[in-house]
């Protein structure tokens, strides 16, 4: 798909704030409400935007502590990456998972009551799975910057 200048107008404004009325992201794209409509349901078809999201503040729902965790596997075939992909999407305490290269081979941002409530979450995660080699943990101190806003540029 290729993006022009008024669809990179309207991803900046969204990613700034995804509640912009019709009328308002017509008014900074100077379009119509209804060809702003039209433009935002391609993107969206197109994956072009993923999802629409509100960041949620986790302390304010009893989950205060974050972790970044480095996770090597036993081996890396396809078989155990891809069974290890969907264990990470079907858990709740992980929001975000990346395959990376380097030292390990996910990254993990896993969230947690307190310390008792992630060590559960280790015996559960990791120490049951026969397909971790090891995993390193790295206790997240205070969260500097939170979103998922991309620099979109043309």
């Amino acid at each position: 798909m290729t993006l022009d200048q008024i669809d990179f107008k309207l991803l900046r404004a969204v990613q700034a704030n995804n509640r912009l009325t019709s009328e308002e992201l017509a008014e900074l794209a100077n379009l119509s409400p209804t060809a702003c409509q039209r433009r935002m349901k391609r993107l969206r078809a197109a994956g072009v935007i993923e999802g629409d999201v509100s960041i949620v503040s986790p302390k304010a729902v009893g989950r205060p502590v974050s972790m970044l965790v480095l996770v090597s596997l036993e081996r890396e075939r396809a078989d155990i990456v891809d069974r290890f992909k969907t264990a990470i999407r079907s858990t709740t305490e992980v929001m975000i998972g990346f395959y990376v290269t380097g030292d390990a081979d996910f990254v993990l941002v896993v969230t947690a009551r307190d310390m008792e409530d992630y060590e559960q979450f280790t015996r559960r995660f990791f120490y049951e799975n026969p397909d971790i080699k090891g995993f390193k943990t790295m206790v997240v101190m205070d969260r500097v910057k939170t979103g998922f806003s991309m620099p979109i540029e043309m």
